[in-house]
């Protein structure tokens, strides 16, 4: 079977390349035009969001001529524009699920609602979808995969996002027959969990990045999501509520990330985790029990064990988003996806302050909650909310204490939220 790069080659020699519908044209989004610009087999056919200019400006950063640029406010003249050879942008994202010479849909949004819409939208509609919309996943990712698998469509996670190169590494070690001990990623800030769009404002303006996206990293919510995607596709689960996250260089990793007895700190297998320290990097450690391998492990440089420890010191973000499209299109294959069943993990609501009865919540990056990772079970005894539930017409009908996790008794939910309905859905599908 030819790889990624000669089947992209090959519809490229065709005069065919796969049709990209993309929503979503913030800072990774625009990223991903430039890229799939530089790539064989591929084309970004038409670009969605809320703020034309910045669709439109993706498009000229990645060399398109304006000229070629149509907007369009129906699925009739997107089509005719494509007919014409135009590139397509347009404020309306169901425009891009129903245009019918799309085969793939990303979602680089990071909103749970829109991205919930977004992937149902497509399956319905026959398009493979690619989520870089991590925080849908984690919420609604066990439906949306079973109804991509009923429909004969692709719904996958993203290369290149930390759960993807996670996913990529566990496979890895997991087909050469190792026991994986741990999955985990670096964090590259302090954990303040009290980081807010206003403490973090003259950083993120100096980043270029928007101040919301950037509370969510310094505050663990990102890397709590990320985490609880990644347990949910392998079948781990945090060693404890909001894992340990100690402090190390590569070189100890093995050796923190063993169990208690062999004086890590780990009471069990199989879990999931990060490190504040070695980031950008992502990581599993390994085990073996044969003697042999050990052997031959230790004459490659890899230490004595028993631990090993796979590492890769980047993630190119949405740069290698479109390798999970072509994935999707070419091989009908999954980059990181839920597994089958009831989920492992889940990320659950925290107060970020003390609230009080009558507040609304603010969601993901705000200034009144943030997210922790719990194993589902443990969730579900706890009825606590998940993450991905809570916008900002949510209301809490008690106080609620700094640190404390948020429950599904303390709030009045947004009854129009489509991602609550499927949450709803996807509970009772997979109730045992």
């Amino acid at each position: 079977m030819l790889n990624i790069n000669a089947k992209l080659n090959e519809l490229e020699n065709k005069g065919k390349k796969i049709q990209i519908g993309l929503v979503g044209a913030g800072q990774m989004g625009t990223g991903m035009v430039g890229q799939m610009a530089l790539m064989k087999g591929l084309k970004t056919a038409i670009l969605c969001d809320i703020n034309l200019e910045n669709a439109r400006n993706a498009f000229v950063e990645s060399g398109v001529d304006p000229a070629e640029i149509i907007e369009a406010n129906t699925v009739e003249s997107a089509q005719n524009a494509w007919e014409r050879g135009k590139y397509i942008i347009t404020s309306d994202h169901e425009i891009v699920t129903k245009m019918g010479q799309v085969d793939v849909v990303i979602d680089a949004t990071g909103i749970p609602e829109v991205g919930a819409r977004i992937a149902v939208d497509s399956i319905y509609n026959g398009k493979h979808v690619v989520m870089l919309n991590v925080e849908a996943d984690i919420t609604v990712g066990p439906l949306l995969k079973k109804m991509a698998d009923s429909a004969g469509v692709v719904y996958t996670g993203s290369a290149g996002d930390e759960p993807g190169a996670i996913k990529e590494l566990y496979d890895f070690a997991d087909g050469l027959g190792f026991e994986v001990v741990a999955c985990g990623k670096g964090k590259n800030n302090p954990l303040d969990y009290e980081a807010n769009p206003s403490t973090v404002q003259e950083t993120a303006i100096k980043k270029g990045v928007n101040p919301k996206m950037l509370t969510s990293f310094v505050d663990g919510t990102k890397t709590m999501v990320e985490m609880t995607c990644v347990a949910n596709a392998v079948g781990f689960v945090p060693d404890k509520t909001g894992m340990h996250g100690p402090s190390c260089n590569v070189e100890d990793l093995p050796k923190i990330f063993s169990l208690k007895e062999q004086g890590g700190i780990l009471s069990k297998k199989k879990v999931v985790d990060f490190v504040n320290g070695v980031a950008p990097g992502v990581f599993v450690i390994v085990t073996t029990e044969l003697e042999v391998i050990r052997k031959e492990l230790e004459y490659v440089s890899m230490g004595k064990g028993p631990n090993y420890v796979f590492y890769r010191p980047y993630h190119l973000t949405s740069i290698e988003t479109p390798l999970s499209a072509a994935r999707a299109y070419i091989y009908k294959e999954a980059t990181i996806a839920p597994l089958p069943r009831t989920p492992h993990a889940e990320t659950v609501a925290v107060a970020k302050i003390d609230l009080k009865k009558g507040e609304l919540l603010d969601g993901i990056g705000g200034y009144t909650v943030y997210g922790t990772i719990d194993t589902y079970e443990s969730a579900l005894l706890k009825n606590a909310l998940p993450l991905g539930l809570v916008n900002k017409n949510v209301k809490l009908k008690t106080d609620v204490r700094k640190g404390e996790i948020i429950t599904y008794d303390m709030v009045e939910l947004d009854e129009n939220s489509f991602i609550l309905q499927l949450r709803r859905l996807q509970d009772r599908l997979f109730a045992k």
